[in-house]
């Protein structure tokens, strides 16, 4: 998730609406993306190259919006109405993390020969498993023994890491969010998938209670702000798997998280994106 925990808002059925393309990074798209959701974006679709950025029409601020990406190379367009999670459906494809995990919609045929299968209503709440940093979460979710484990799910999207911990077996599993279309979409999947152990949480704030693992696929300016409140929440021992870092912010990441505690056990890499385990020594 950006915008504190978030990546993207549910593009809701029929809407008139704003759309901006700005040409940047995707470390630049990052911070944009925080900034604009702060200023009422409601969804956002990343390339290598250029951020596409939505708004409601009716509560669109255009002198705010532009003073967020002044310096920047943006065009701003009007869309007419459109069902967008029609047209989402569209697009979405079925996800296949090797044998471990299939992530399809409703609509798919069900997969033969994975391990686990886990169904996703195809809105635009990030985590559908085709985002690398998504797929490699889920991928070292296979490598870490989640029976009988309690679970937070930090910045849960579409619920996906959720659901995924509850079919490793873990006993209970919080997964929390800052965005209401991110937690109904995450209601709607929990229930698709059978979920039991999942208690879902509409909140910035971190529960009071202490868990032995941690997912959190958020970004880095999230991650480093809310580093030694999730570490105070995981137990001794315990693990916290990030993802939604680029390559280059490695560093930055590694010495913020040593500063509390937080000791480097694995580090993978996709399309220029990390997945970071670390063990926690306090």
């Amino acid at each position: 998730m950006q915008h504190g925990c978030l990546r993207a808002a549910i593009l809701i059925l029929n809407m008139n609406f704003i759309q901006i393309r700005t040409d940047v990074s995707e470390e630049k798209q990052e911070m944009l993306i925080s900034n604009l959701s702060s200023l009422g974006a409601i969804g956002f679709e990343q390339t290598d190259t250029y951020l596409l950025s939505y708004f409601d029409e009716e509560n669109f601020s255009s002198y705010d919006v532009n003073k967020a990406l002044e310096g920047e190379i943006f065009e701003i367009h009007n869309i007419e109405e459109k069902n967008w999670n029609e047209e989402w459906e569209k697009n979405f494809e079925p996800v296949l993390v090797g044998n471990f995990c299939g992530v399809r919609a409703h609509f798919h045929k069900p997969f033969v020969g994975v391990n686990h299968e886990i169904i996703i209503t195809p809105k635009m709440s990030f985590g559908t498993g085709h985002h690398a940093t998504t797929f490699m979460m889920i991928e070292q979710m296979e490598k870490i023994n989640f029976e009988n484990q309690t679970v937070l799910d930090f910045g849960t999207g579409t619920g996906i890491l959720a659901i995924m911990a509850e079919k490793l077996q873990s006993k209970f599993i919080k997964a929390m969010d800052i965005d209401k279309w991110s937690i109904e979409n995450a209601k709607e999947n929990i229930k698709i998938n059978n979920c039991k152990n999942i208690d879902l949480q509409l909140s910035a704030q971190l529960p009071d209670q202490i868990f032995d693992i941690i997912l959190a696929n958020i970004n880095r300016n999230v991650i480093q702000d809310y580093l030694s409140a999730l570490q105070s929440k995981l137990s001794k021992g315990g693990l916290i798997l990030f993802s939604g870092i680029l390559i280059e912010d490695e560093n930055k990441i590694v010495q913020a998280c040593q500063k509390t505690g937080l000791n480097i056990k694995e580090k993978y890499i996709k399309d220029n994106w990390l997945c970071l385990l670390f063990m926690n020594s306090k």
